[in-house]
């Protein structure tokens, strides 16, 4: 018999650890984990109780997070050697388009820009134009150095895959100027009053601070909208979407696809323009 035990969650957390997981991806896990264990109320874990869990979930959640956490589960259960109670991932229909309410858009960022520029937060500026202008990962900012500035290029290296970030020349430039003003000899650019390399949990409250004057819903700021504009402007200029792939750092193209859907309006255009209603 098998039972979630706070001991088992302890031993995976480690687990994921050890294999370098992203801190982000364990802390996911983890709480994931303990949402489930708070729902089997000490019971012994089963397939029926997952499948059941499952359509609890679907009830009050969407598809893909539902499967979020389902990965999250698995992953524990081929820990523990149970891969017999796994379930399968809910199935989802690749969506054709995306709604403009969850994306932001070009003025929408230039009117962020303007607004850290005016209160005075140079370092909000750049560092948005930089995850902007780069397409990067919040978690991959760190790699944004002086010496990668210098070099013109930022060599990341995450999830045990290596990757050459291209900085463009007019980026360079702004950074440049930043780094001098600031007295910055080396290493990270972006950091905090205490030296460390900032991070999501200090780059989201400060960007939704600036939402309310640029006249942007606070739902479309975070770090990860900034790579989705970067995807789609990117995108407009080469259609190659093995290209962009290779530039955001993605496995599956699959993946890249969701990054340049088109809009709800757009979509609704060329519906409109077949003339089939009539």
């Amino acid at each position: 018999m098998e039972y979630i035990t706070e001991e088992s969650i302890r031993e995976f957390e480690n687990t994921l650890t050890y294999n370098e997981k992203a801190r982000a991806t364990v802390q996911k896990y983890i709480a994931v984990l303990r949402v489930l264990a708070a729902w089997l109320g000490g019971e012994e874990l089963t397939k029926p109780k997952l499948l059941a869990w499952r359509e609890a979930l679907l009830e009050k959640k969407k598809a893909k997070t539902v499967n979020g956490a389902l990965s999250a589960v698995n992953a524990y259960l081929r820990f523990r050697g149970l891969e017999g109670l796994r379930v399968h991932f809910v199935r989802v229909q690749r969506a054709s388009f995306v709604e403009e309410s969850r994306e932001l858009t070009e003025a929408e960022y230039k009117r962020l820009l303007d607004v850290a520029r005016r209160k005075g937060d140079e370092r909000l500026y750049f560092l948005m134009m930089t995850l902007a202008g780069t397409g990067i990962r919040i978690s991959e900012l760190p790699y944004i150095t002086v010496e990668a500035v210098a070099a013109g290029r930022a060599e990341i290296y995450m999830k045990g895959k290596s990757r050459t970030v291209l900085l463009p020349r007019e980026l360079r430039r702004h950074l440049r100027e930043y780094i001098k003003r600031k007295g910055i000899r080396e290493g990270v650019i972006f950091r905090t009053r205490s030296g460390r390399p900032m991070d999501r949990s200090n780059i989201g409250p400060q960007m939704k601070r600036l939402c309310e004057a640029a006249g942007v819903d606070r739902s479309k700021v975070f770090p990860h909208n900034f790579r989705h504009l970067f995807a789609r402007c990117f995108y407009a200029v080469e259609k190659n979407l093995a290209h962009l792939a290779d530039v955001l750092g993605h496995s599956r193209i699959e993946t890249t696809r969701i990054y340049v859907a088109v809009s709800a309006a757009s979509h609704e255009r060329v519906l409109e323009q077949m003339r089939l209603v009539v």
